[in-house]
């Protein structure tokens, strides 16, 4: 019997440093206390905008802190800390929060953007792996990550550092993006382009309206009911009451189902209001695309009508509608 052959090198290096990093993401999960609320509590009541620093990986990060911060509606901007030293002071200004990264507390860049933080009375968050150094001590609020090991097998590579800094300021963004009621429709504002911004659009902006709306009343003979059914291609007629609300629709497979019930010659004299199918699954015009699609894959449908307020339709959305706006 042949032994079990052994994992890859490369398999089990792989592992090792995700299984590192996923327990330094728990101690830091742990650690957190009071002064992250604190941190979110400075970083709020700035006026102006979160400035992100921090330099070498620490910098790399800082730069997708404050993408990630702006594009969740809390203005903000990376500041280079070796160019702030050459002019872009200038950048951070009363109203300003800055928010510094450093792993070591030390990183020498950051002190002139720390001693302009401290000049002008900007609230200060380090993020450093140090509670006794330099940053830590400066700061209004330190927040300061556990003592775990790189992932790196000689300890010197920035990697469960870095790792923990980018949860760490994930988390801020989305304490406050939820602090300040963010939505989904805020941030469509932020991200209009790509297949987010697709997600994020409304029924509104893909639905059929006016003319385009297979709809008829109750008595309509089923004869009519298919031709007008027919004639709009989307494989369902709206049945449409007395005060204009949505009361049912009839789909191809009541279609079917009625004609292996009463044949082809006593269906045609039935009423479409004999036919439908009652309170059909609708969508309002201001939900997302997304979730007419969700609704559509849970029912296994392809058209759903969009209705007012008072159930009246105004419009009507096909998957393909979907489909080509780049929803699905």
């Amino acid at each position: 019997m042949n032994a079990p052959l052994s994992p890859h090198p490369d398999l089990e290096a792989a592992r090792r440093v995700l299984a590192t990093e996923s327990e330094a993401l728990a101690a830091l999960a742990a650690a957190l206390d009071d002064r992250f609320a604190r941190a979110v509590a400075l970083l709020a009541g700035a006026t102006g905008r979160v400035v992100v620093s921090g330099m070498g990986k620490s910098g790399h990060v800082a730069r997708k802190i404050a993408a990630t911060l702006a594009s969740t509606g809390t203005p903000a901007l990376f500041v280079h800390p070796a160019e702030a030293s050459h002019g872009d002071l200038g950048m951070i200004v009363p109203g300003d929060a800055v928010l510094a990264l450093s792993n070591s507390g030390e990183t020498p860049e950051l002190a002139d953007l720390v001693q302009h933080s401290r000049r002008f009375g900007l609230p200060l968050v380090g993020i450093t792996g140090r509670a006794e150094s330099a940053l830590a001590r400066a700061a209004d609020v330190a927040l300061v990550l556990p003592d775990v090991p790189e992932a790196c097998p000689m300890g010197l590579a920035p990697t469960t550092s870095t790792t923990m800094q980018m949860a760490l300021g994930d988390a801020l963004a989305v304490a406050l993006l939820t602090r300040r009621g963010f939505t989904a429709a805020d941030f469509r504002v932020f991200h209009p382009g790509g297949r987010l911004g697709m997600r994020l659009r409304r029924v509104r902006e893909l639905m059929h309206t006016g003319e385009e709306m297979p709809l008829a009343p109750p008595e309509t003979r089923m004869d009519a009911a298919i031709v007008a059914m027919t004639a709009k291609r989307f494989g369902v007629l709206g049945i449409v009451g007395g005060s204009g609300r949505l009361v049912g629709v009839i789909t191809d497979g009541d279609l079917r189902r009625a004609l292996d019930a009463d044949g082809g010659a006593a269906l045609l004299a039935r009423s479409a209001g004999e036919v439908m199918t009652r309170t059909p699954r609708t969508v309002a015009p201001d939900q997302l695309a997304a979730e007419a699609l969700r609704m559509m894959n849970e029912r296994a449908i392809t058209v759903l009508f969009v209705v007012d307020g008072d159930g009246r339709p105004v419009g009507i959305l096909h998957v393909h509608d979907l489909l080509r706006a780049g929803v699905a």
